[in-house]
This record gives C-alpha cells, sequence and structure tokens, in this order.
C-alpha cells in the first residue's frame, strides 16, 4: 500500500468519526442561533475573509442560486453586508457586520463535547493524536 493510498484511508476514516459524531452539534448551533445551518457554514467561511459570493459558494459547496438566497437572508438580518470589489467593480465583496462577528464569536463559544467514541482511546492515544492533529493544522 503506498503512502497516498494510506493517507486516503485514514482521511476518510478521519472524515467518518467527525460526520458521524457532529450532528448534535450542529442542532445545538442552529437552535442557538436560530439560523439554518447552511447560512452558518457561510458565516463562519467569512470570519476568515472577506470574499465574494462565487468564493462563499465555492467555499460552503453551495449551488450559485442557494448562495445568493443565504446571503440575501444574512444580510436582512443585519449579519453581512455587500459592497462594491475594489478592483471590479462587476463584483460584490461580502463581510461580516459586528454582529455577524458576534454570531460567529457565540458558535466558537458552544460547549462541544468528545463523543462517547473518544471514550475508546486512553490518555496516551489521546496525547498521540492531538499531536498529530496539531501538526496537520500547523501545515
Amino acid at each position: 500500500m503506498s503512502a497516498d493510498s494510506s493517507a486516503d484511508e485514514v482521511w476518510r476514516a478521519m472524515a467518518a468519526v467527525v460526520f458521524d459524531n457532529r450532528d448534535a452539534w450542529r442542532r445545538g448551533v442552529v437552535e442557538h442561533t436560530g439560523l439554518p445551518f447552511s447560512r452558518i457554514r457561510v458565516l463562519r467561511r467569512l470570519a476568515k475573509r472577506d470574499m465574494t459570493a462565487k468564493e462563499i459558494a465555492d467555499a460552503a459547496t453551495m449551488d450559485a442560486p442557494a448562495t445568493s438566497v443565504a446571503i440575501n437572508d444574512l444580510e436582512e438580518r443585519g449579519l453581512v453586508v455587500r459592497e462594491a470589489h475594489p478592483t471590479n467593480r462587476r463584483f460584490k465583496v461580502v463581510s461580516l457586520t459586528d454582529e455577524g462577528r458576534r454570531i460567529v464569536a457565540s458558535i466558537d463559544g458552544l460547549d462541544d463535547p468528545a463523543p462517547a467514541v473518544f471514550a475508546a482511546l486512553n490518555h496516551s492515544e489521546l496525547n498521540t493524536l492531538q499531536s498529530i492533529l496539531a501538526k496537520l493544522a500547523s501545515d
């Protein structure tokens, strides 16, 4: 087995653990904010940097119509603003308002405990996993 195929298998396994155990957190975020999760995905991406609608669509894996609906909704709620692109007037740049930043910060502050499957790991294994994830995050 090549290193690439091994990395692919590890990635799929890691993604499955996260996807299979993230529903409670997602429900909590929706309940806390009153926003559909598709809007949360947009807000979290905009927290990293301002983007055009096309960039948001790509980053949030949404189609163009869904992205427009999401941006319109967030703008009506006062969570984002659209402004002319500084170098290309054909585009608008979407950015968070102060209230949008507050919502993102409140999401980041929500409790997100490890799922029960992590009980299968002992302290040493958790430390090893944390070290590996820290290494991946620094690249």
